[in-house]
């Protein structure tokens, strides 16, 4: 997370705290179990690279109206993260995209039962070099760059681009646990997991997209909106030509409206109810839901609509029923 980015989140605690001050001992930090402040024990969170910047922002938030919680933020991809949530080793996962038939199988094996919550929306971000003259990509032209057969090698190769832009592609993105890779594949290809493997894996570290698109004429890269965001002095997003046919740019309006599809998506948490019964973990999730639309402008993250925050607090509050 930017230092600067890391500065705007700092501001928002006088909000946040006397908002929680002015709630007094109904207010969510409490957890229906006492004060403010009161709390204690461990929270464990793992999962997506894209939602954990936001949880640890959440996290900073809570921990200062309840510093006797300790809350951990692992980033090891959505998929990876469930592998240790459904085993039991997590409270809450944080995720890109919505658990898988797999993943729900495993869960049920183990015994873990969970609910999930929209925590905020996102745009996977199509990154280029500021030298490349494309300003807008179709899903067609996206699949032939990240196909898995015959993936373009040459910019000039790419049905409709810039013909005079004869650069190499050099392309970088997620590892194959992280949910932004299945939904870009999913969204791009047709299939989830199917990509070219001629990339640069860069696992869950998203800096290595941002310095190798930088740093090359041709490169091409994707991610979740908030490390645009980070790094927009330094890369171009593209624009993306959705199904009524129109450019369009990853933003907060395109995303909460529909139109910057198919690669605007919800962002989740998935908590599991054996956490839930713990009131410093119901505490986090209801301070998380409650705050989260605050909190979520200042790192980088597109806001809930009132409609999705309605729904996020009724399906937490059924899950802790």
């Amino acid at each position: 997370m930017s230092s600067s980015k890391w500065l705007v989140a700092l501001g928002l605690a006088a909000v946040l705290v006397l908002g929680v001050a002015a709630c007094g001992s109904s207010n969510s930090t409490s957890g229906g179990s006492g004060e403010s402040g009161d709390l204690s024990g461990s929270i464990r969170i793992d999962g997506s690279s894209t939602v954990g910047p936001l949880t640890q922002a959440v996290a900073e938030e809570f921990n200062k109206q309840n510093p006797g919680v300790d809350v951990t933020v692992g980033q090891s991809g959505t998929g990876g993260g469930f592998e240790k949530f459904c085993a039991g080793e997590t409270d809450i996962n944080d995720a890109s995209r919505e658990i898988e038939s797999d993943e729900v199988a495993a869960c049920k094996k183990s015994g873990v039962k969970y609910g999930d919550a929209t925590v905020a929306n996102d745009a996977i971000t199509v990154v280029l070099n500021p030298s490349n003259p494309n300003d807008c990509l179709s899903v067609e032209q996206l699949a032939q760059i990240w196909g898995p057969k015959d993936s373009a090698s040459k910019w000039s190769e790419v049905k409709g681009a810039e013909s005079s832009f004869d650069a190499d592609v050099q392309r970088f993105g997620p590892g194959t646990t992280s949910g932004t890779f299945d939904y870009f594949t999913d969204a791009v290809n047709g299939e989830e997991g199917v990509q070219t493997k001629d990339y640069n894996n860069v696992g869950e570290d998203d800096n290595q997209t941002v310095t190798g698109v930088e740093g090359s004429e041709g490169g091409i890269g994707y991610f979740g909106f908030s490390y645009f965001q980070e790094n927009a002095e330094s890369l171009k997003a593209a624009e993306v030509e959705n199904e009524d046919g129109q450019c369009v740019t990853p933003e907060e309006k395109t995303v909460q409206d529909g139109s910057y599809n198919p690669l605007g998506r919800e962002l989740f948490i998935y908590p599991s109810d054996k956490a839930l019964a713990d009131p410093a973990v119901k505490a986090f999730v209801d301070f998380y839901i409650e705050n989260v639309n605050e909190i979520a402008p200042s790192v980088g993250f597109i806001p809930l609509t009132e409609d999705q925050l309605s729904k996020a607090k009724a399906q937490i509050a059924k899950l802790a029923s």
